[in-house]
């Protein structure tokens, strides 16, 4: 999952009886003798307006924040990295290929309706159908669902997507193979069930508050575009007796230091992020407010390989081996980033992987190769390359692109100019091609390394960089089917070693994930994804 700002795991590796954790407990906990406030109210910094609430249409944490409040899916990831039954009570597998689920009796959305499984098997052939235009729609494909890849891509119809309603509380799942992350990957906000009934009487317009039904502990009741969104407990929310908070409110506060600021004023309860030039002073004057979470998560810049002279992989490698990746961790951000040479991670779902030879040379040798890479592609001091690198709104990536654009000038003679773009109007930059390179990044979805490389195989529909290579898509195809962790880890090397060549996107950094919070609110425990529930939290007296 792409995030919208500073920073988006879940996999149970149950073939190989490996478990991760993914996610928090569910539902409030409230330590004995607490005292609760009569008002429980909450005010949180989202970073940005969303684009839409409709999970089938959202692909970043912006979006995500919000569903994951409105909605449940039929399974969740506990800490321990077992799996919780949510929308579905109970399920059964035969031979790791077929799944039944049995839904929880007398489910509802918000007004009442029943919940059922045909509402299942509508939400993932429209999430699959190529008409929804998901930017999650290869998402079901590499869960390996039967058909759901040839759907994706408009071959098959999406009633032959291998999912079918057995009655009324009763779901079966067919898979193409094993999958050891399947039941973690439905853990996922795309993999909600939404109303089909209401989605084809509004249209569009199916999430505005006077509209929208939902499944989870809220729902929305107020949107303000680029002010607030409201949601208020549900009701009719299957869990509804465990959650606390009556009202949640979401700001869209794209300026790191304005969220700061309302925070101390008093306005917001949890800041979305901290900015990276006050993260030192804040820490010392507010730092038990301070809460600083590591996550799966990574920071590139990613290239359109389809545009002169990104389409040639020397330039896109020389780039890469001219950033001086530990000055933009150490120094520009200096909050525990940690620099990255990977696209995915260096521990991750029970496998450890390495970083490429040129890594470990010295500077000047890299500077020097990279030096060569770029007069071979006919680039040089007669002939700069130049290009321009694309960043949506914010403090920290303006830093960033600043320093990255500085080395590229001093190391190579690069020019760089810098733009940047609202967070919407970056997505669709990035989907149309109209970008030459582009501040990117991804928060995994499940704890597995596909999670971050599936972004850059051939036709997936968050390969917005459009690389290419049939044999990095053969390692990922080979890890999927391999049973044995270790043997998904040698796949899995292989791959990244072919992105360290091709360098279809630059890896920057590693995430952590930094927030404000008030001393009141209780409950707070961000996942690995960087989620953190209303439904967990509750408020203190104070």
């Amino acid at each position: 999952m792409k995030p919208q700002n500073h920073n988006h795991i879940t996999q149970a590796l149950l073939l190989a009886g490996l478990l991760s954790a993914a996610s928090h407990s569910w539902a409030a906990q409230v330590p004995e003798g607490t005292i609760l406030a009569d008002k429980q109210e909450l005010v949180r910094n989202n970073g940005s307006e969303p684009a839409t609430l409709d999970p089938h249409k959202v692909e970043s944490d912006v979006e995500g924040n919000i569903i994951r409040d409105i909605f449940d899916g039929l399974v969740a990831v506990r800490a321990d990295g077992s799996i919780e039954p949510r929308l579905a009570e109970k399920w059964e597998e035969k031979d790791n290929t077929v799944w039944t689920f049995h839904l929880r009796p007398g489910i509802t959305w918000s007004d009442g309706t029943a919940i059922t499984a045909q509402d299942v098997v509508w939400s993932w052939q429209r999430l699959v159908d190529p008409k929804t235009v998901s930017p999650y729609a290869s998402y079901p494909g590499n869960m390996h669902i039967v058909n759901a890849a040839d759907i994706a891509l408009g071959k098959k119809s999406p009633d032959a997507l291998g999912v079918k309603a057995l009655d009324d509380q009763t779901l079966q799942v067919t898979l193409s193979q094993p999958n050891a992350a399947f039941l973690s990957m439905l853990d996922h906000y795309v993999m909600v069930p939404v109303d089909p009934v209401l989605v084809q009487r509004f249209g569009d317009k199916w999430t505005q508050p006077q509209h929208i039904v939902t499944s989870g502990a809220y729902k929305p009741t107020q949107w303000v575009v680029n002010e607030r969104i409201v949601a208020e407990r549900n009701p009719k929310y299957w869990d509804n007796a465990h959650t606390v908070i009556n009202k949640v409110t979401y700001l869209p506060i794209s300026s790191e230091a304005a969220d700061v600021n309302r925070y101390k004023a008093g306005e917001i309860d949890i800041a979305y992020t901290v900015p990276i030039n006050q993260f030192a002073q804040l820490k010392k004057t507010m730092g038990s407010e301070l809460d600083v979470s590591p996550q799966l998560a990574t920071y590139y810049y990613q290239f359109n390989t389809t545009k002169a002279p990104f389409n040639d992989a020397r330039v896109r490698r020389a780039l890469n081996m001219a950033l001086d990746k530990d000055i933009i961790a150490d120094k520009v951000l200096g909050q525990g980033q940690r620099p990255a040479w990977l696209i995915s991670q260096p521990e991750i779902g029970g496998v450890s992987l390495k970083k490429p030879d040129y890594a470990s040379w010295p500077r000047d040798k890299r500077i020097a190769e990279a030096k060569k890479l770029l007069a071979e592609a006919g680039f040089g001091e007669n002939h700069p390359l130049s290009f321009n690198l694309l960043y949506n709104t914010s403090e920290s990536h303006q830093r960033i692109a600043i320093a990255a654009s500085s080395m590229w000038k001093k190391n190579l003679g690069v020019e760089v100019k810098l733009q940047n773009q609202e967070w919407k109007t970056m997505l669709d930059s990035m989907h149309t091609g109209n970008f030459d390179v582009v501040r990117y990044a991804w928060i995994a979805d499940y704890d597995d390394v596909s999670t971050f490389l599936n972004n850059f195989r051939t036709g997936d529909s968050e390969n917005t960089s459009k690389y290419s290579n049939t044999t990095f898509d053969q390692m990922l195809v080979d890890a999927a089917k391999a049973t044995d962790v270790a043997k998904r880890g040698e796949y899995y090397q292989k791959a990244e070693d072919i992105l360290a060549q091709d360098v279809p996107a630059i890896p920057v950094y590693h995430y952590v994930r930094t927030h404000l919070v008030k001393p009141w609110v209780g409950g707070f425990t961000p996942d690995k994804l960087g989620f953190y529930y209303t439904k967990d939290m509750f408020i203190k007296k104070h």
